[in-house]
């Protein structure tokens, strides 16, 4: 697509406030593909002044009508399927197969899971003799991470719209032309000029503008722990609501008895998929003693099969850091049995699928977010020292277990200090509520707890 050079605000593309703009640069190549304003404070304050203005509007609309609306917004998503995933390789550099199956599949499906929630969600209850009425939290500054562009807009956007808030997008640097796609979608999709509106720019000045502005009711974030940490402050000064999803440093328990062949070779696939730009990813393997070089055997040549299979990570930035931390791991003692520093390419920013042995739970790489194609392997000796190592760290967002039955599996996970669990290699759930403990976030994402967040309640006694 054909990158537009204003914003999205108040139902048409309009010019920035100033000149400045941001180069969006192919990962696979190093190319620029294209340009987009860098919206300031002032574009960010007309954003909100346009979405304040359309809220009264919005919430008074009856649920079966907004419902329609996102019916429409699924539908054109749908239409635009192949450019949609174009889009995403060409700003991601993810391959096109996975752009296909999850970068594009993935909110389609969200956007219709919602269309179907605004139409039957209960926004009024009965207690007592109480009516307790579910009402929009009001105007919702939304920003967004570049590692599923699409699918984190949507996950934002599509429960604030069925909850009868309006919205202020703010995406990801590297990813704005997705982004631009989706407001020609919600464009063509008939949702009213105002409710849904678009400001590209950078973190530091339209992202804190928009965290910071008063006309703002909540504040939606997906990104790093540390900068989330920064928007919860602010945003608790102001006594404005927060749902915060951060970093993750998830755990994989294979415990004695399960098929580890499929666990590790899952493991290994969780782990490498996009990249390993997945703030959910099971970077953490941990595994028996007694079956432990057996893993690290079963990984090290999992991983080689990766080698041109996965894109590269999103920047020159990014590849610098997954690097670094891989020349940490092996500097404090762990063993580099798969991938390693060394470029598989002479162009773009890749880096090599990375298996890291003897990890041991001090280690750095065993406690902070790589966000790279790296798995660190780690030996216990017992379930309870299983608990204690997956448990230990700031983390808790996402893991697995896998067991010799669903039940033993599932008996570990009710113990695991973390938002969500696969049990012996269970689906993902677009229904199902995502978002972590601890320092991996705040407030849920999906289905009817996703919807909940844009939700304030007010109680009438009779």
């Amino acid at each position: 697509m054909k990158a537009h050079d204003g914003m999205y605000l108040d139902g048409a593309w309009r010019p920035a406030a100033g000149a400045d703009t941001i180069e969006v640069v192919n990962p696979a190549d190093e190319q620029v593909i294209g340009r987009v304003p860098a919206g300031d404070a002032s574009d960010i304050d007309a954003a909100v002044r346009a979405a304040r203005a359309a809220l009264p509007g919005w919430a008074a609309t009856p649920p079966a009508e907004r419902a329609a609306r996102l019916a429409a917004l699924r539908d054109a998503l749908a239409a635009r399927e192949d450019e949609i995933a174009e889009t995403v390789t060409a700003e991601l550099g993810s391959p096109l197969p996975f752009s296909r199956s999850v970068h594009a599949a993935l909110p389609i499906a969200v956007a219709g899971s919602y269309a179907e929630l605004a139409a039957t969600h209960a926004f009024e209850e009965r207690t007592g003799n109480s009516t307790v009425l579910l009402e929009p939290v009001g105007v919702v500054g939304a920003i967004t991470p570049w590692n599923y562009p699409l699918h984190q807009i949507v996950a934002k956007v599509a429960p604030a719209l069925a909850a009868g808030c309006t919205v202020v997008l703010k995406p990801a640097e590297d990813t704005p032309l997705v982004a631009q796609l989706f407001a020609e979608t919600v464009h063509e999709a008939g949702v009213p000029a105002g409710v849904f509106n678009l400001v590209t720019g950078r973190g530091p000045v339209a992202g804190q503008a928009l965290v910071e502005h008063p006309g703002v009711d909540l504040v939606s974030f997906t990104g790093s722990t540390a900068v989330g940490r920064r928007i919860g402050a602010l945003a608790g000064a102001a006594v404005k609501r927060v749902a915060l999803e951060l970093g993750g440093k998830s755990a994989n328990v294979i415990l004695p008895g399960a098929d580890l062949a499929r666990a590790v070779n899952v493991g290994v696939a969780n782990v490498m998929s996009n990249s390993g730009q997945t703030c959910s990813a099971w970077t953490r393997m941990l595994v028996h003693r007694d079956e432990y070089e057996q893993a690290v055997t079963l990984a090290a040549t999992a991983a080689a099969k990766y080698g041109d299979r996965i894109g590269p990570v999103v920047n020159a930035t990014q590849r610098a850091r997954v690097r670094g931390y891989i020349d940490k791991g092996v500097a404090e003692g762990a063993r580099l049995v798969a991938g390693g520093t060394e470029s598989p390419h002479p162009r773009g920013y890749f880096v090599s699928p990375t298996v890291l042995a003897d990890v041991t739970p001090d280690m750095t790489v065993a406690q902070e977010e790589i966000f790279g194609p790296v798995l660190t392997m780690l030996r216990y000796e017992d379930e309870e020292d299983a608990l204690r190592i997956a448990n230990g760290t700031v983390y808790g967002l996402s893991g697995a277990v896998w067991a010799a039955d669903d039940a033993a599996a599932a008996a570990f996970a009710r113990r695991m200090e973390t938002g969500q669990v696969d049990i012996n290699g269970g689906r993902f759930n677009p229904l199902a509520p995502f978002g972590g403990h601890k320092q991996s976030g705040v407030g849920r994402e999906l289905g009817t707890h996703g919807l909940a967040e844009f939700l304030q309640t007010k109680s009438l006694q009779f």
